[in-house]
């Protein structure tokens, strides 16, 4: 399973990144705009720390607003993926990019009907929103287990990424649902490496090796 960051903010990617554990990363307008500069500086930026994809967002919705945008964004750096909104608009432009090389994210995906139309529209990724479904009162786990059914029966190349993962239980169910990659926030990522029981036993290890050291020097 593949691990992307979403986040925008360079210094949590630089630091996530030294652990080997960033293969791509996500960002949105909501993102970019926190980090204080324009969308084309911290995109170039992320991509030359992170050799993976590095999915930037489209600001138009009409077609030729979205192709026009990809286009340009692409230009950027090698290793970037254009998303784009899962709408009529959307597939139409991905369809296009997909003829042209470019890499697509359909972003918003909520349905395995969104997620299959986008997957035969020619879509690199899509990116069904699993913490904003069980909003709904729905289960995002559900989603996520019957797209990987769905292209894998129709042996699509579409990759399923995890999105709006909230807690690590997401994080979990995603990975045993098959999801190919979570994108986690860069808030919530240090959480995964974390658990009490790792502090407690690593505690007692030391208070265990304190009270040896205080026995032998006795």
């Amino acid at each position: 399973m593949k691990f992307f960051l979403d986040t925008a903010n360079v210094e949590e990617i630089k630091r996530i990144n030294d652990l080997g554990l960033v293969d791509g990363i996500t960002t949105n307008p909501t993102l970019i705009s926190k980090e204080g500069k324009d969308f084309e500086t911290v995109i170039k930026e992320i991509c030359s720390i992170v050799d993976g994809p590095v999915s930037a967002e489209v600001i138009a919705l009409d077609y030729e607003g979205m192709v026009e945008e990809a286009r340009q964004v692409a230009k950027w750096a090698d290793n970037i993926v254009v998303k784009i909104p899962m709408t009529e608009a959307g597939l139409k432009a991905v369809n296009t990019l997909s003829q042209e090389g470019i890499k697509t994210n359909v972003t918003l995906i909520f349905s395995v009907a969104q997620g299959l139309l986008a997957a035969k529209a020619g879509a690199t990724y899509i990116s069904p929103f699993i913490g904003r479904i069980d909003d709904m009162g729905e289960d995002g786990m559900e989603l996520i287990a019957d797209l990987r059914m769905v292209l894998d029966n129709y042996a699509l190349d579409a990759e399923i990424i995890a999105a709006s993962i909230r807690h690590i239980g997401h994080f979990e169910a995603t990975a045993l649902a098959g999801a190919d990659i979570a994108t986690v926030p860069g808030s919530l990522f240090p959480k995964l490496w974390s658990h009490p029981l790792t502090d407690k036993g690593i505690d007692g290890f030391l208070k265990d090796w304190e009270a040896f050291q205080n026995k032998q020097n006795k």
